[in-house]
């Protein structure tokens, strides 16, 4: 495949952001994005802002906005720029400065690396693109940003978020929701957790049908940063919102290579290093805007599962599958399903994880490739946004003890587990407390409370 990249570089060397507008209209802000490869095709993405969820404080149309739009249509770029991946980003549209580029490249390569592996594409972080962009002459300022003292929380439908959720009570009314392209349980969620649908900034971004032609083609194709494209969108929301914060819901566990012993993490932008590479270019750029940060960071997927446990509202409607999310769904059959049925198998009688999924993960043979992955068994894990092996490998020597001492008999992958299993369980994992994080202080009392329950004994 790594011809393929080669030849298409030699045939489209050139890819061009020629353009991007920002509209004010009934249903909201609509913002577009004008893209092409010459020789190929143009590509004209567009995002609205539902204009029934913004509250006005700072103008979406000034020169300071329509700067974090433009860099929203960065964000956008890589996947449009992906399908043929020209050596050449021309900028036409805006100003770059070093430190910007230096960024952007940073978050491609990276955020590319499942996309190159899977592709078989062998390159470097020097040499796969070039940015031609003029550098800044006159950066505009805002002098006068308007608080509105909210704090915005992304909701994806998962766990995670609804953890979150909970944890910010005591912020209760000051809490606005964001979502993407919402589906049912992201909106559920937000009702589950006592708020109305109101409180939900809707986001609508859709691909364009150009895009969708060229991988018909044979075009290159694969897994991109999507998680970078919400950053980008919260951060203007939130500067029109007057947001204080935008608060994720990532855990350590997304630092964490899908490949033992290469940098290729299908989480990139989930992690911690994007998190903090994000923060200093907001700072750098647009320090009138939102803290962007992650209030789950100090803790690993076992012990949100842990949390999320005891939050009884969420359990039958929350989503993480990726395969069944248009359908509201999950799937049962995809490594996502089965790692979040692992999770929380320790803390949840099995009638009651069964009851979310309609059926037993753990009994789900036609998985064990996957789940094998999970476990660490081939050294592989699926390219799924999921955690450790070593959380695996605990959350399943905890549920074994748990049908050793009821006495029920073992679903066959949890039997599988036993058996194949040479790696001891590291019970320290739910009393881990990541320093790494950007948690401001005013948010302190939330994250010691979790912390308080997931690290006690049971």
């Amino acid at each position: 495949m790594s011809g393929r990249f080669d030849e298409l570089r030699r045939e489209y060397p050139q890819f061009v952001y020629s353009g991007y507008s920002v509209s004010e209209h009934e249903d909201g802000l609509h913002l577009s994005f004008d893209f092409s490869i010459p020789g190929l095709c143009e590509f004209h993405p567009q995002t609205r802002l539902d204009g029934k969820s913004l509250d006005i404080f700072n103008s979406p149309v000034s020169d300071y906005a329509k700067r974090m739009v433009f860099f929203i249509g960065l964000a956008e770029a890589v996947s449009y720029w992906k399908c043929a991946c020209p050596p050449v980003f021309r900028v036409e549209c805006g100003e770059m400065s070093e430190d910007d580029k230096a960024f952007f490249k940073k978050l491609w390569f990276n955020g590319l690396g499942e996309f190159f592996y899977r592709n078989g594409i062998k390159t470097d972080i020097d040499s796969f693109v070039r940015i031609d962009a003029p550098e800044p002459k006159n950066i505009p300022q805002c002098e006068d940003y308007v608080s509105s003292g909210i704090e915005i929380v992304p909701v994806g439908g998962g766990k995670d978020s609804a953890v979150t959720t909970e944890l910010l009570r005591p912020f209760g009314d000051k809490l606005r929701f964001f979502t993407v392209n919402d589906q049912p349980a992201r909106t559920q969620c937000v009702l589950a957790g006592g708020y109305s649908e109101d409180k939900i900034i809707k986001i609508y971004r859709t691909i364009d049908p150009e895009l969708l032609r060229r991988n018909a083609e044979g075009f290159l194709n694969g897994h991109t940063p999507f998680s970078s494209v919400v950053a980008f969108i919260s951060m203007y929301a939130g500067f029109i919102n007057g947001a204080n914060d935008i608060i994720l819901s990532n855990e350590s566990s997304a630092n964490e290579s899908n490949i033992g012993g290469e940098s290729v993490n299908h989480q990139y932008s989930k992690s911690f290093e994007f998190e903090r590479d994000f923060d200093e270019f907001r700072r750098r750029n647009f320090p009138q805007s939102a803290v962007y940060f992650s209030l789950l960071r100090p803790f690993c997927e076992l012990q949100i599962a842990k949390q999320f446990s005891q939050y009884k509202q969420y359990h039958l409607i929350f989503r993480s599958c990726n395969r069944g999310s248009k359908k509201n769904i999950w799937c049962c059959e995809c490594p996502k399903c089965l790692f979040v049925a692992i999770m929380l198998s320790p803390f949840l009688p099995p009638d009651e994880l069964n009851s979310i999924f309609g059926c037993d993960m753990l009994a789900k043979t036609n998985l064990e490739t996957d789940f094998d992955g999970l476990c660490g068994f081939t050294g592989l894990k699926p390219f799924e946004c999921v955690g450790t092996a070593d959380e695996v490998v605990l959350a399943l020597t905890l549920t074994a003890e748990k049908y050793r001492k009821s006495g029920l008999e073992m679903p066959a992958l949890l039997s599988r587990f036993c058996e194949k299993n040479t790696a001891r369980a590291d019970y320290s994992l739910l009393s881990g407390f990541n320093e790494e994080n950007l948690i401001p202080k005013k948010f302190d009392e939330c994250v010691k409370r979790m912390f308080e329950y997931v690290s006690a004994a049971d």
